[in-house]
């Protein structure tokens, strides 16, 4: 019978008899024995069938005949656990058979001279591996026996590189060598048959070319990396320098829904940075050692001293009047910045910078860069990966500690190398995931990544391993990690592979609503945004509703105390904000309310907005332009700064409150129970008795961070759109100088001029101030002096 298909095999698994296990869509088995063996491994002929059919290895065991029996062996049963992929062979039909002799003319007497083969010829070849269920059309290229790690130690790389080590050290992407020996290139793909460089190195010349020289053709070498599966790619090529722009051609020749998938040129996954031809977008070699890291006796602050500044590099800087015209939408615009004290006066220690990897589309006014391409390439548009650690190390310089957005759920579409690169494992009818390895289902904003698979987790850590040691990053914060969306399986192990790459690195969590996995331990979970205080906060200053919240007085109290009854378990689990590059700015939202939309109310509004933020315990978080009150609506990342900053009353007021949280520790209280450790009491709330705020949207409470009453600080907010009138207690008789309202903000010095004779300070003979009136949508605070 004439062979209808061979099937190579490698036999990686070393079986010691291997067989084929042929199912059909009915799970019927047939077992075949190999027809042959060769350099690939074991090969099976199958005779032509009509129907699909589905192909795995299996190792055989033939047992002993019985006495009695004849010596002929039964047919070889499956003995151990076959491999775990079914592969769908493809469906050839049988050749058409010639006419029967004398069938409308005289046969021809046969000829002795014709000679008959000796064994079948396959009408088609096929080859499979053990790792992965494609059916190839080519013969993979051979194994390379050193393991890919193994290569990547014995390689001298350029100090201050970062070589890929999550699941193993296999020094993917493009890394420079030392001296000038060239660069090692690195690429996982577990189904390749074969991989070339290519580039302006080598006249980007590749077998598929339209006009190829092989004499210029760079192959990859094949070896073992995750999974100790044959899946790195490896060439070490001379004379490349940082600047030279480069792809993978990836050769799959992989049957896929009946047709041959040839080839691939792509982006590298670990590509640093992209070209300046978006049409082409081209790999750049980048060398991340000749930078002269400069940062002074900069440390990475505590959780419980952040004070975050959320800012986009483009938006920041558009239409700056103090930034220099060819310095506006780049990273040394926000340079200039540090440079010139600005953050040092609007009192924050943390830049929260959205996201700085590579988006298909021009950064501008609504472009907020939450489609990256992929993970370690750098937004081009915004500078060089010098001029990134140039602002870097003067954040750090100026006490400034830099955040970076990360967005691991989804990814653009508009320009998407990860999109089929490597193709998934399909099921016994074929399918798998349509976007491949890297992709699983949808999110509400694109293609979901596929976080669940480890092969994805580690290209994810790895790419803030990466910003954290050419970048000097401090932490990130992640974009939208519910479960819904993001699996947190995977946030746990990234948690645990960065707090042991860097201790003291920064996790935040954009995670609504918030769930309560993400706090870990407490102490060393992330740092999620605080959906119930920024809701609850936005009702209370409408004076009404904000998504599902009223605003209710019952809601004050565990906003304030970082809604421990809510979901957080520690002090750092909580990032409070009332602004956010998500949000309209409270001027813009609370101008809904007819009676509100004013200057002067939302101007009081935004001012209680961001004292409320301030005093919270937990990290407060501003978006850039709230410290001047801007009205802008949610997704615009530009705003009109001021002509004359520093004469800006606004400005003024809230960069001198800030400043108090950064001078005083009792608000910046810290740990599992503030209350229980002594540290924190209420003297107002709504479930307190008709003196201490009863039914009313007032809060008050005293905070001292050592039990020192020279460092105690009384905070009082009153959210009714009426006067409300409570007694304080204080607890302590003496005097407490007002630190600030919403009006104004005055320090003790050296930072101000304040003093315990001022006429606002509060004089207690003892213990109570009884008869204290707040005033509508006003907040106080204070500080014992004796």
């Amino acid at each position: 019978m004439t062979t209808h298909l061979r099937i190579h095999h490698d036999n990686l698994t070393g079986f010691s008899q291997p067989v084929a296990l042929i199912n059909t869509p009915e799970k019927a088995v047939e077992t075949l024995t190999p027809s042959g063996q060769d350099d690939y491994g074991v090969y099976f002929d199958l005779p032509h069938a009509d129907h699909a059919r589905f192909f795995r290895l299996a190792d055989a065991r033939v047992p002993a005949p019985p006495s009695d029996a004849p010596a002929a062996a039964p047919p070889p049963t499956p003995a151990s656990e076959p491999d775990s992929l079914w592969r769908a062979l493809p469906f050839i039909p049988a050749p058409e058979q010639p006419p029967a002799p004398g069938a409308g003319k005289k046969a021809k007497p046969k000829s002795s001279a014709v000679k008959q083969p000796s064994a079948p010829e396959p009408i088609a070849e096929v080859w499979t591996r053990t790792w992965h269920p494609l059916i190839l059309t080519t013969a993979p290229l051979s194994i390379d026996p050193r393991p890919a790690a193994e290569v990547a130690h014995a390689t001298d790389f350029r100090p201050g590189t970062y070589i890929s080590l999550t699941g193993g050290r296999f020094a993917l992407g493009a890394n420079l060598l030392s001296g000038d020996n060239g660069a090692l290139f690195s690429l996982f793909h577990p189904h390749a048959t074969a991989v070339y460089v290519v580039g302006t190195f080598n006249d980007w010349q590749y077998p598929h070319h339209e006009t190829p020289d092989p004499a210029k053709f760079i192959p990859m070498t094949l070896h073992r990396g995750y999974f100790d599966q044959p899946n790195i790619w490896l060439a070490q090529v001379p004379g490349i320098q940082a600047g030279a722009e480069y792809q993978f051609c990836v050769c799959t020749d992989a049957l896929i829904e009946g047709q041959v998938w040839t080839h691939r040129l792509t982006t590298d996954p670990y590509a640093r940075r992209f070209g300046n031809d978006y049409s082409a977008n081209n790999s750049v070699v980048v060398d991340p050692s000749g930078f002269a890291w400069d940062e002074g006796d900069y440390n990475t602050p505590a959780i419980h001293d952040l004070i975050l500044y959320e800012l986009h590099v483009h938006g920041f800087t558009w239409g700056h009047a103090d930034v220099p015209e060819g310095l506006r939408g780049t990273f040394a615009g926000v340079r200039h910045r540090i440079e010139a004290g600005y953050f040092g006066k609007v009192g924050v220690t943390a830049l929260s910078i959205l996201p700085l990897a590579e988006s298909p589309t021009p950064q501008g006014e609504h472009s907020m860069g939450y489609n990256s391409s992929t993970f370690m390439a750098l937004e081009r548009d915004f500078g060089t990966p010098d001029e990134l650690r140039a602002f870097v190390a003067h954040a750090h310089r100026a006490g400034l500690a830099v955040i970076a957005d990360q967005v691991f759920n989804h990814s653009a579409n508009e320009f998407n190398p990860l999109w089929k690169l490597i193709l998934d494992h399909p099921d016994e009818l074929g399918r798998g995931e349509e976007g491949g390895l890297y992709y699983s289902g949808a999110s509400p904003w694109g293609n979901r990544i596929a976080t669940e698979r480890e092969e994805v987790q580690n290209m994810l850590i790895d790419a803030c391993k990466q910003w954290m040691v050419e970048y000097h990053v401090d932490g990130f914060r992640f974009d939208y990690t519910h479960s819904s969306t993001m699996h947190h399986d995977f946030l746990n192990r990234l948690a645990n592979e960065l707090q042991a790459f860097k201790p003291d690195v920064i996790l935040i969590a954009e995670n609504m609503p918030n769930e309560q996995d993400l706090n870990r331990q407490g102490f060393d979970g992330f740092g999620q945004w605080c959906n119930a205080f920024h809701d609850r906060i936005k009702a209370l200053l409408r004076e009404g509703e904000f998504e599902g919240e009223h605003s209710k007085p019952e809601i004050l109290g565990d906003m304030f105390y970082f809604s421990k009854s809510d979901f957080a378990a520690h002090t750092n689990n909580v990032v409070n904000y009332c602004e956010s590059h998500d949000e309209h700015s409270v001027a813009h939202e609370v101008s809904s309310n007819p009676a509100l939309n004013h200057p002067a109310g939302k101007e009081r509004k935004a001012r209680l907005g961001l004292f409320a933020t301030m005093v919270a315990l937990g990290q407060p978080m501003m978006w850039m332009g709230q410290e001047f009150g801007v009205d802008r609506e949610r997704n615009t990342v530009t705003f009109a700064f001021p002509e004359k900053p520093d004469e800006h009353g606004f400005f003024a007021w809230a960069s001198r409150l800030i400043r108090l949280r950064r001078r005083y520790p009792g608000l910046r209280l810290h740990g599992y129970d503030p209350i229980a450790d002594g540290l924190f009491k209420w003297i107002v709330g709504e479930w307190m008795d008709e003196k201490h705020g009863k039914d009313k949207r007032v809060v008050g409470w005293l905070a001292c961070a050592d039990k020192d009453p020279k460092n105690m600080i009384l905070v009082l907010m009153n959210f009714e759109n009426h006067p409300v009138t409570v007694d304080v207690d204080a607890g302590i008789p003496g005097v407490w100088v007002r630190l600030a309202s919403i009006d104004a903000v005055n320090d003790l010095a050296p930072e101000g001029t304040n003093t315990p004779d001022h006429v606002h300070s509060l004089r207690m003979e003892g213990t109570t101030m009884h008869n204290f009136v707040i005033p509508d949508s006003s907040g106080f605070m204070y500080k014992y002096v004796g």
